[in-house]
């Protein structure tokens, strides 16, 4: 486990909101699809003792390992799989966790992801310019920013960034290339757009663009 990720502080975002919604009830069988820290996940646990049992999924190993030391005094009532929720119905059948009664989706990056700077997520820290939730996925952002064509790039960053500006971006980057770093990246888009640009660093919309592909 990378030494960035083994905090278990995580705050889950709106706790209360999110066990209101799945009128969690003792003895209840829960899915939490994305996993991470597992915050949710022990809030599920807590409401629905005694009996209680939750699925735990995260596409990030690292975000498993947290949620399975974070969960591990709920025992046998907990089950942590390093697995795509796009498979959440094999998976169910696989473990037969059926039938189940509330599945919570949390999506997006959570801090843990962002704060670590070997995983070159975010723009705000130096990193290789890696972005997989899957070290076991082949395909990095470096790959993408480095092979894809101007065209292509453009209209990556305009439909997973909404980004207005994207051909100007996806031309200097092509000038750029190759790049490995996120700083390299983030410069290159500076240089296209301007340091600051509205309330938004010049680089969240292209980030976001590569961390969706």
């Amino acid at each position: 486990m990378s030494p960035e990720m083994t905090a278990p502080s995580h705050t889950p975002v709106l706790l209360e909101e999110a066990i209101q919604a799945l009128a969690v009830q003792p003895g209840g069988r829960y899915v939490d699809c994305t996993v991470g820290g597992g915050g949710h996940a022990a809030a599920i646990l807590d409401h629905s003792s005694p009996g209680g049992q939750l699925l735990g999924l995260d596409a990030d190993p690292e975000a498993t390992e947290i949620a399975r030391v974070r969960l591990g005094n709920y025992g046998h009532s907990t089950l942590i799989i390093n697995e795509n929720f796009a498979n959440l119905q094999a998976i169910c059948y696989k473990y037969d966790f059926l039938p189940v009664h509330g599945i919570l989706f949390d999506l997006g990056l959570s801090s843990l992801q962002i704060s670590g700077k070997n995983r070159g997520f975010s723009f705000q820290h130096d990193g290789p310019l890696d972005m997989r939730l899957n070290p076991s996925q082949d395909t990095t952002a470096a790959d993408i920013v480095n092979t894809s064509s101007e065209a292509k790039l453009a209209n990556l960053i305009r439909t997973y960034g909404e980004e207005r500006y994207s051909h100007r971006i996806a031309r200097h980057i092509v000038k750029e290339r190759p790049m490995k770093t996120t700083i390299h990246l983030t410069q290159t888009i500076e240089q296209a757009l301007g340091s600051r640009r509205g309330k938004i660093h010049p680089a969240t919309r292209t980030f976001q663009a590569l961390r969706i592909a």
